[in-house]
């Protein structure tokens, strides 16, 4: 008979990390709270290497640091890296998950539309081409209510328009807008059948990208991140007027009030 092979210390690491980084998120541990080392190894059964570890991993994101004669200390959420897709989805998974998709949104708000405006300017015909038949791939996931397809789709679509834009830096926001919707998914904040304007609007950015029509794609891409605003303005205000705790916890838990039909992103 085998015996059950002993965890690795790479897998008790990250699942370390991964709760001291939620914790965190979600104000359990408080900023400026002093971990000690030697209670996280008897806390969590470990061994002072994995703890370092994970706190050296925390510390690079701005959510732990060590101070000499004091110990290791939270920090508060100005201190985080804000732009770090595991801190994005720490706070997604905590109460502040509407706050994190607010400011989420604003910034895809501040991006996107510029960036549909610079493909226009910028993309060669094939690539142009390539956009509209993502789009239709895109519609027929939608149509079909196939909402994993739907959201890889999705996500494929917003990265390769920040890469058509031809701005490097642009480019690698892609992370931030993966985060976003991946997230919305995940927590039952989007609908399982896309509404058909949302669609067409993202025929509408690959269509304007591929004729070059910088103004056209601009406005479409805006209306696209203008209805995903209005979508998380409802579910703010009805989580406000609602209720006292924290946000649904999944997608059994929709908030109540919602519109049927909610704008994909």
């Amino acid at each position: 008979m085998k015996t059950p092979k002993a965890e690795s210390s790479a897998d008790l690491h990250s699942v370390l990390v991964q709760n001291l980084g939620l914790a965190i998120a979600e104000g359990t541990l408080a900023p400026h709270s002093i971990l000690r080392l030697d209670e996280l190894e008897a806390q969590h059964k470990v061994s002072r290497s994995v703890v370092r570890e994970a706190t050296r991993v925390l510390s690079s994101k701005g959510m732990l640091e060590s101070r000499r004669r004091l110990g290791t200390v939270v920090q508060p959420e100005d201190s985080w890296n804000a732009y770090d897709p595991q801190v994005i989805r720490w706070r997604l998974a905590s109460s502040k998950r509407l706050e994190q998709l607010r400011a989420l949104n604003e910034l895809r708000g501040a991006i996107e539309p510029q960036a549909a405006r610079l493909a226009a300017e910028r993309a060669s015909w094939d690539a142009g081409s390539d956009l509209v038949s993502q789009a239709a791939r895109l519609w027929a996931a939608g149509q079909r209510g196939n909402q994993d397809e739907f959201l890889r789709l999705d996500i494929e679509f917003h990265a390769a328009i920040l890469r058509a834009s031809g701005n490097p830096m642009f480019s690698q926001l892609h992370n931030l807008v993966t985060e976003v919707l991946t997230g919305r998914t995940e927590h039952g904040l989007m609908p399982h059948l896309p509404h058909h304007e949302a669609l067409q609007l993202h025929v509408d950015v690959a269509s304007a990208i591929q004729r070059g029509e910088a103004n056209a794609a601009n406005a479409a891409m805006s209306r696209i991140v203008e209805q995903s605003t209005e979508e998380m303005n409802v579910i703010w205000s009805t989580h406000h007027q609602g209720q006292q705790g924290g946000p649904p916890d999944g997608p059994q838990e929709k908030p109540q009030g919602l519109p049927v039909d909610l704008a994909p992103a």
